[in-house]
């Protein structure tokens, strides 16, 4: 089989809901970082041959293909086809899959995987309530009733129900979320995120245009006992907003090549895909599957955990991660080196492109080799990724 190469990565910085980035219209938000793309690689832009751009809330100013409408906002040809994935919070993981998949079988050498999210103009479950106030009900069918009788799937319950399996604590959650912060500051500060994000030019109300560089959630005043202090979701939880990831505004992407692209377009790859698997699991504890899928994946590639040199691991919910290295036995140094989304936000359908960005920069920085990327997705799925740094 051929193999697949990453050669660029590259993300916006987060934006607050009603922040930064709430003026950028989502096509012009994805087309931003597939300009990037573009810019980093050198590639004539008519070698893409497919854009396959993950995005969750696909209504509005999302809808209509808001891959094809991306690409008709950025400097890409016509030529250059686009399609867009909803696999919740997994879709760029899943378009960057897809886009390995598509090289690997030799039916495409050069492919862009992206995502994009505007959560402040198409807020979140807008999709899912549009239909019910025009009297067709909601997603959960009679059918799906049947088999979950009297079940709404929640991820806010998915994150306690795995909180309460794997026996956390409030202070464990709390003490997690207040470390995603503190790495993402120390990131911030080093300049470590320099290299994957793309510049993108605001104006604020006074017309004055500045260049949007930082991620906006990132609370450099946070303090534990402030963490501690913030309200349960839940009575009797464990969770609170600020063991959740954030609301968020953000684009992102990556370039996947075959081996031909490479050599006939002079392109350096920055990782190899090494593994690529996805798991269906409970849809009701929902938020667990990255365990079981990690498990497989490993199992699949001939590997071991300690031979995974660093992770990205979701931060839906603080439980969420913490949970994966108590069972997996995952070196918690390893696990969002740079912090994660409880800190730099979570743009839904941009997100998976966007911590492959950052997985493979934590790699370079750290001289590893092998990183594992995986995040819980609503339904009760998760994709797992392993590349090798090249």
């Amino acid at each position: 089989m051929a193999e697949a190469y990453i050669v660029a990565a590259t993300r916006t910085a987060g934006g607050r809901k009603g922040g930064k980035l709430k003026d950028w219209h989502p096509a012009d938000l994805g087309g931003s970082v597939l300009n990037n793309i573009i810019d980093r690689t050198g590639i004539d832009p008519a070698a893409v041959e497919d854009v396959i751009m993950g995005c969750v809330g696909q209504v509005g100013e999302q809808a209509v293909n808001i891959a094809r409408n991306a690409v008709l906002a950025s400097k890409l040809p016509e030529s250059v086809p686009a399609t867009s994935v909803d696999r919740q919070c997994g879709s760029s993981q899943q378009a960057m899959q897809f886009a390995a998949q598509a090289v690997m079988s030799g039916t495409m050498d050069v492919v862009i995987a992206s995502g994009v999210e505007s959560m402040t103009r198409v807020p979140m479950g807008l999709a899912a309530v549009l239909p019910a106030q025009n009297g067709f009900g909601n997603y959960k069918s009679p059918r799906m009733e049947e088999r979950y009788p009297n079940i709404q799937f929640s991820q806010f319950m998915g994150a306690e129900m795995v909180a309460e399996k794997y026996g956390l604590t409030k202070d464990e959650l709390d003490a997690f979320s207040y470390e995603s912060h503190r790495r993402a500051i120390a990131a911030t500060q080093a300049g470590a995120f320099k290299n994957e994000i793309v510049a993108l030019e605001i104006t604020d109300a006074e017309g004055n245009k500045t260049l949007h560089t930082v991620d906006e959630g990132i609370r450099f005043d946070a303090s534990l006992e402030g963490i501690k202090g913030v309200k349960l979701l839940r009575e009797n939880g464990r969770l609170t907003a600020a063991s959740s990831s954030q609301i968020c505004d953000g684009a992102s992407a990556v370039m996947v090549v075959s081996e031909k692209a490479l050599k006939e377009h002079g392109l350096k790859p920055l990782a190899r895909i090494h593994h690529l698997s996805l798991l269906g699991h409970d849809p009701v504890i929902m938020l667990e599957a990255p365990i079981p899928a990690t498990e497989r994946a490993l199992k699949r590639a001939g590997m071991k955990i300690d031979d995974i040199d660093a992770f990205e691991v979701n931060e839906a919910f603080a439980s969420v991660p913490v949970a994966y290295a108590k069972h997996l036995g995952a070196d918690p140094a390893k696990i969002n080196v740079n912090g994660g989304a409880i800190a730099l936000g979570h743009p839904l359908g941009a997100s998976g492109t966007k911590l492959m960005a950052t997985l493979l920069g934590v790699l370079e920085q750290k001289g590893g080799k092998y990183g594992l990327q995986t995040m819980c997705e609503g339904g009760g799925m998760a994709n797992v990724t392993i590349v090798e740094r090249l």
